[in-house]
């Protein structure tokens, strides 16, 4: 049935405003004014009358973690307890009470930042979750995702003791007589995860589809997902085939790009022998690029510098490959079909990446190769002038400046500061720079990144502007969370904007994003959010 919107303020991205949109079959068939929309009606049309609300295309985050996100809706939410080291012990205490756990079954917890203690700024030990609890197993995760804390009877069940080996790209701490403190960090992380939870399918659908209906009430559409890895015991074929199966039963309600993260050249290559690369799949889910992780975050000093770190001089972070890793995996899948995105907080992997996709570009030149960094956070003005000249697509995520600008400047020094988050230098110079939220990092709040990018300063007002000159105008934010993420993905000519032609994903907003003061852009509500002209969230 053709439905027709009228008397709206349809923002459509690429060509300025309209008043109406007329969809059928899930793809808008006419954008522009009531009176031309409602020459399309017949006789079983339905006309909905926007009322002036705001309407613009679905919100597409370009860097996300789905099956992490509905992972997170299982766990004790540390975010909200973050206030000093007791409130998350009492925290985790009250989420143990109230359920009934069984024996050895895994108390998990996320979102805890360090930073914000007010008692005393450190990670936490197996001995502070001891406190809490010596018989259930309890796992915590940073909100960077970077590092987690195990309790003793945790790392009994995982089996590390004094004598494990470390791992290569990660690290489990030490005392002085080097007894695992519970702290683990990078490629560690999979020492505890591998042990801790392996759902089955049917687990697994459970939380993607949690996860897409709490992104649809941001009013996300599409999302570029990073989700292999999540539990290192499930084979990526296991999650494909949960994907398939819920986009089949009609309750895929975001479309996903899968950013595959493909540790080792081994598993890159069994995953491209069967056939699978960049855009096989359909509309709803199919594989993106390969994801590869080059270091880790700067609040748990693991990004990568080509320098110390100001407030601690020992260490440069943790990176994961070397140069001739990165060179292999990278012709590897570019050579193949795969474009490639990486992770790169800190400069030093960033240097090497881009090595590495030069060297491939050289030896196999392609145009369109999109090609990308994911946060590229510490730059120079070598790297920007890089990410330029090779067209490379940059995945930002302007909602951590709400917590980064509180701590860069101390991590790295003002000098090196001036050239982090240069997200306008990036989009003035040709730059594609696409937004995202990195969830469950962060909410995946596509107004509040919005209001980072536009105002650059934390979301409560107190710290900031940082950097001001790089602020993004209202119209540029939106479109690095629509047509700039479609983009990302190959998919520009099928949606990221409101036009005739394209998929009907649209978001209504409670109020118009260039009308209010950029301090409240948090707080425009998402009022109702449409994946192929079908109401997936209303409020």
């Amino acid at each position: 049935m053709r439905k027709i919107y009228i008397n709206g303020t349809v923002y459509t991205v690429t060509n300025g405003n309209a008043e109406a949109f007329v969809e059928e079959n899930g793809k808008f068939i006419y954008v522009g004014s009531t009176e031309e929309a409602l020459t399309y009606k017949e006789a079983d049309s339905e006309v909905i009358d926007l009322a002036g609300k705001f309407v613009t295309a679905g919100f597409n985050d370009s860097h996300t973690h789905v099956l992490e996100i509905g992972d997170f809706l299982q766990m004790v939410q540390l975010s909200k307890c973050t206030g000093s080291m007791e409130e998350m012990k009492e925290g985790i205490r009250q989420f143990i009470a109230e359920r009934d756990f069984k024996e050895n079954e895994w108390v998990r917890g996320r979102g805890w930042n360090n930073d914000f203690f007010a008692d005393e700024n450190r990670f936490p030990t197996r001995y502070d979750l001891d406190e809490v609890s010596t018989t259930q197993p309890i796992c915590i995760i940073r909100a960077c995702g970077h590092v987690c804390i195990v309790n003793s009877k945790g790392l009994e069940l995982i089996g590390i003791t004094k004598d494990s080996p470390q791992v290569e790209g990660g690290q489990f701490d030490v005392d002085e007589n080097g007894e695992p403190l519970g702290i683990f960090r990078e490629n560690a992380l999979e020492l505890v995860y591998s042990k801790a939870l392996n759902p089955d399918k049917q687990g697994l659908k459970t939380m993607l589809e949690d996860a897409c209906k709490f992104l649809n009430t941001f009013g996300v559409t599409s999302a570029q997902t990073d989700d292999f890895i999540a539990f290192p015991g499930v084979d990526y074929e296991v999650l494909i085939s949960a994907f398939k199966e819920l986009e089949q039963e009609g309750k895929l309600t975001v479309k996903i790009n899968e950013q595959s993260q493909l540790v080792n050249m081994e598993l890159l290559k069994g995953f491209i022998e069967k056939g699978y690369k960049t855009g096989v799949g359909t509309d709803h889910f199919k594989i993106g690029p390969l994801k590869l992780l080059a270091d880790g975050s700067l609040g748990a000093r693991t990004a990568s510098l080509c320098e110390p770190y100001e407030d601690d001089k020992s260490t440069c972070g943790i990176p994961i490959y070397t140069q001739e890793q990165f060179d292999e995996m990278i012709e590897y899948a570019h050579k193949n079909g795969m474009h490639v995105v990486v992770h790169c907080i800190g400069d030093k992997p960033m240097y090497m990446v881009i090595e590495a996709i030069e060297k491939a570009l050289k030896k196999y030149p392609k145009e369109d190769h999109r090609h990308g960094i994911v946060h590229c956070q510490i730059t120079t003005r070598e790297l920007l002038d890089k990410f330029r000249d090779l067209k490379l697509h940059a995945y930002i995520q302007t909602i951590f400046l709400d917590y980064d600008i509180t701590i860069v400047e101390d991590r790295i020094g003002k000098e090196r500061a001036k050239y982090t988050y240069n997200f306008k230098t990036m989009l003035d110079e040709g730059v594609i720079a696409s937004n995202g939220s990195d969830s469950p990092v962060e909410l995946p709040d596509v107004m509040k990144g919005i209001q980072c990018a536009v105002t650059r300063k934390s979301l409560d007002g107190k710290y900031g502007p940082f950097l001001p000159e790089q602020a993004l105008s209202v119209e540029e934010a939106i479109k690095t969370y629509t047509i700039l993420g479609a983009y990302g993905s190959f998919e520009e000519d099928v949606k990221g904007s409101i036009e005739a032609g394209k998929v009907a994903d649209f978001v209504v907003l409670g109020q118009n994003p260039f009308e209010v003061d950029p301090s409240v852009l948090k707080d425009v509500p998402v009022l109702a959010t449409y994946l192929d002209g079908e109401c997936v969230f209303a409020k």
